[in-house]
């Protein structure tokens, strides 16, 4: 499973998703795909996603997952994936 992590540089809240993710990696998804993308490279994601980051999508899904989450919230999101 792939998840894309909508962030952008100096984000604080990005970096706490990020801490979060790693944990749940970590101890429940080893296998966990994570690809960290920057949304100010492109302008339609800006436009999409400026002001609910950082936001979570596991690939080729409709559904995402938007601040602010906990290991549980990304759990359960991730559970719903399968």
């Amino acid at each position: 499973m792939k998840l894309i992590l909508y962030t952008t540089l100096g984000c604080h809240l990005c970096e706490q998703a990020a801490v979060i993710i790693a944990k749940v990696q970590a101890q429940h998804l080893p296998t966990l795909e994570v690809e960290a993308v920057d949304i100010a490279d492109h302008d339609d994601l800006v436009e999409q996603f400026g002001i609910r980051i950082p936001v979570v999508l596991v690939e080729h899904r409709h559904n995402d997952l938007g601040w602010p989450f906990d290991e549980t919230g990304l759990k359960n999101y991730l559970s719903d994936a399968d």
